[in-house]
């Protein structure tokens, strides 16, 4: 049985990478989903599909709401999901 794992959380260090690397080193076949790690792609993704605005809350709702609907697709996609938390946010 191939499994799906989504990869949750901070985006400010290679923690992904590095599990990536470790599934395909052990041989594991499975699929694996992140959110967009690029802040530019994430941001951008609203108006590069739905056109330009000229007011940004529009055009930072247009990429929250693309963006949310993206991972809410690929979780409930996935076996397993796995939320790594940074130093930053380590009170939640």
């Amino acid at each position: 049985m191939k499994y799906s794992i989504y990869l949750s959380g901070e985006i400010h260090s290679d923690w992904r990478e590095r599990i990536v690397a470790g599934l395909a080193s052990n041989g594991l076949d499975v699929d694996v989903y992140s959110p967009v790690t690029n802040h530019e792609a994430s941001d951008e993704v609203g108006v590069r599909i739905l056109g330009e605005e000229d007011n940004n809350f529009w055009k930072d709702h247009k990429a929250a709401k693309i963006n949310a609907l993206r991972t809410m697709t690929l979780i409930e996609k996935s076996d397993i999901v796995v939320v790594r938390f940074g130093e930053k946010y380590k009170q939640w």
